[in-house]
This record gives C-alpha cells, sequence and structure tokens, in this order.
C-alpha cells in the first residue's frame, strides 16, 4: 500500500466534501472547522464493518480504494504514523485515540473484526448495556472524548442521540498543538478592517511581520500561503498551515466553487511570489455538525448511521491549537517569482492544516468572520 497515492485519492473529493458540509449545516453563514482525516477514518471502518446494503461499495468508490484492506492499512498508518507525537522531539503536540463501545447481548462479532479494530484502528473495545444504561454510556463516550482531546471538545453526542436501539458508537478524537516555525511578534498585531461577505466590516486583531523565507502560491482569482510548523529533531513529517485567500473582498464563495469543481488529476496553472506585506487575523472558534447528510449527498446510503463531529481551532502569534471528535452511532438494522505580493487575509478564506509528506490534511475550514468566537 503507497499511503501518498491512497492519501491523494481520497483528497481528491477534499472541496466536494467540503461544499456539501457547507450546504447541509450552518457552514454558509459562520465560521467553520472539521477534521477529514477523522471522517476518512470513520468510513473507514464502517466499510470495515461491512455495513448492509452497497455501503461498503459506496464508499471504496467514494475514497477510491481498491478494498477495504487499502483502508483499513491507511487508516493504520495515519493513526501510527502520521499522527504521532512528536512533542519529545520538539516537534507538534499531537494525540489521537478510536474508541468502539458495543452491546453486549450481540453476538455477531467476528474475533477478526476486534482484532483489526485493536491492531489496524488502535481501538479500544469495550462491551456495554445500550439496551438498559444508554444515557450512562453516551456519557462515558464524551468523557472519553474530553479527555483525549485536551478538554478541548465536551458534549460530542448531543442528548437522545444515544438510545436503547443503538447496537455500537465508534468514536475518534484529535488534538493538536503546534509552534510557528518562525513566530509573529505580538508588538506588531494591530486592530484593523476585516471585510464580511454581507459588506459590512468588523475590527479583529491582525497578525504581521516580515516573512522572507515564505512564498506564495498564486493562482488565477486567489492566493494560497503556507505558514510551517517547527519540526521534531530526525522527523520526516512536515505539518503547516494553508491559507486560501481569494482576490476579491466576497470571492469566497466562487473560489470554493472553481476548487470543488476542479478534477483531482488536473493541476490549475500557478507561479510563486514572494510576499510583501503579511497581514492574518488572529483567530479562535468551533463547530459542531450531523455528518450524515453531507455524506450521504455525495452518493452514500447510511440507513443506519449518525455521524457526529465537533472540532475547535485557535491561531495566535505562537502557533495553532486545535482538537476535533466525531463519532459513528449505529442503529440496529509553478515558475520563477516575478514580484511580491501582498497577503492581506482581510476578508473571508478557507485553512487547512496538513502534513505534507503523507498529504494528510488533519483539519479544513473557513474564516467568516474572526471576531465570532
Amino acid at each position: 500500500m503507497d499511503l501518498q497515492e491512497s492519501v491523494r485519492k481520497q483528497n481528491g473529493i477534499l472541496w466536494r466534501v467540503y461544499k456539501h458540509v457547507i450546504k447541509t449545516t450552518a457552514g454558509k453563514t459562520s465560521n467553520l472547522v472539521f477534521s477529514p482525516a477523522l471522517i476518512n477514518v470513520i468510513l473507514s471502518l464502517i466499510a470495515a464493518y461491512k455495513s448492509p446494503g452497497a455501503t461498503e461499495e459506496q464508499i471504496l468508490s467514494l475514497l477510491k480504494a481498491s478494498s477495504t484492506d487499502e483502508l483499513n492499512a491507511v487508516s493504520s498508518q495515519i493513526v501510527t504514523t502520521v499522527l504521532a507525537d512528536s512533542t519529545a522531539s520538539g516537534g507538534p503536540m499531537i494525540s489521537t485515540a478510536n474508541g468502539f463501545w458495543i452491546e453486549k447481548s450481540l453476538c455477531c462479532v467476528e474475533q477478526s473484526f476486534e482484532n483489526l479494530l485493536e491492531t489496524s484502528y488502535k481501538a479500544a473495545f469495550k462491551q456495554v448495556d445500550f439496551r438498559t444504561k444508554a444515557d450512562e454510556v453516551s456519557e462515558e463516550v464524551n468523557t472519553w472524548v474530553e479527555k483525549q482531546t485536551n478538554g478541548l471538545i465536551t458534549g460530542l453526542l448531543p442528548p437522545k442521540s444515544v438510545t436503547h436501539l443503538t447496537d455500537y458508537i465508534f468514536a475518534n478524537a484529535l488534538f493538536f498543538n503546534g509552534r510557528w516555525d518562525k513566530e509573529f511578534d505580538p508588538s506588531l498585531t494591530k486592530d484593523s478592517d476585516f471585510h464580511l461577505l454581507d459588506g459590512t466590516k468588523v475590527r479583529v486583531p491582525f497578525m504581521s511581520g516580515d516573512f522572507f523565507s515564505y512564498h506564495l502560491d498564486v493562482y488565477p482569482g486567489f492566493k494560497v500561503l503556507s505558514l510551517s510548523y517547527r519540526k521534531g529533531r530526525c522527523d520526516g513529517r512536515t505539518f503547516s498551515m494553508q491559507i486560501y485567500l481569494p482576490d476579491e473582498k466576497d470571492g469566497l464563495p466562487a473560489m470554493l466553487e472553481m476548487l470543488a469543481s476542479t478534477p483531482e488529476d488536473e493541476d490549475t496553472p500557478s507561479y510563486r511570489a514572494d510576499i510583501g506585506e503579511l497581514k492574518i487575523p488572529r483567530f479562535k472558534f468551533g463547530y459542531h455538525f450531523e455528518a450524515t447528510e453531507a455524506l450521504k449527498s455525495l452518493g452514500l446510503s447510511l440507513p443506519l448511521e449518525r455521524i457526529f463531529h465537533k472540532s475547535c481551532i485557535q491561531v495566535d502569534e505562537v502557533g495553532t491549537e486545535a482538537a476535533a471528535a466525531a463519532a459513528d452511532v449505529r442503529v440496529g438494522a509553478c515558475g520563477p517569482a516575478e514580484k511580491k505580493y501582498d497577503f492581506v487575509a482581510d476578508h473571508p478564506f478557507l485553512f487547512l492544516v496538513k502534513e505534507w509528506r503523507s498529504g494528510v490534511v488533519l483539519f479544513l475550514g473557513q474564516v467568516l468572520d474572526p471576531s465570532m468566537h
């Protein structure tokens, strides 16, 4: 299994998924962040569980995988290698965890599936009593998520989302805390106008500085800035945040439409340029939604599933702290730079946090109003 190639194929639907998340949630009018990596791991597990109907084939088609074995291998590499903690070597603090809670009266759990959970997904396996203690199990899962995300994600499973009819819950969690390779000077942070999509403005703190070692990728209608996080010693991984900034103040919807409609095997023409003025707003927010409808609109049949997702992110002069958790609740049945370009992110933009060697996208989101926390 070639991890980079498998992840590249999965990332081919990244912007389509994002569009459907916006369409089926409140994302049209709010800041948004979620974890594609966690969603993909959950879909891989659903396929491995041999869900009824055509779900397995639909997931394989959506993620462009040849088999569930490939999906399991990719998930295993993400959990054990790509998202391994690098705090000891000076890199980002990362933690990820999977857990599986199943109704104790069910007798159809094969030993091979339990082994798969423990070996490939590194998931804690626990038999519980959904039939008479559903609320207690829901609280247990929420407490587990809160612990795994250092207290940042609370109440992942809403009240009454787990009932006596629940057969299993597969939950995963991700925590990331990375310092910029070159931190912003807090004394240079100044309030300035941020232009909203409706034409109004808000005053928010903007970070700025001289980043001669960084560059922009200039595309038709937008620019992309990559900000690297500090690497661990002898660590082959490279984590960074990419910010997609449209040229027009109200250009976010058109930029997203272009990204989502570009075939995965087609490269958008671009060139590399140096940075003139650099200004990025500080931002901090959370977002929660039920992902099931977005996935159904992509062609998946998920008659027995409810997939909940909750995430948060904070970006400041030092770096980025972010966390996410998701749970599947199953009910039975370029060229040389020619000139410098300013990168002033004073209007809505997209961002993602990515590990470059593998291509795994940890977080993906948008900032419509950085004054909203």
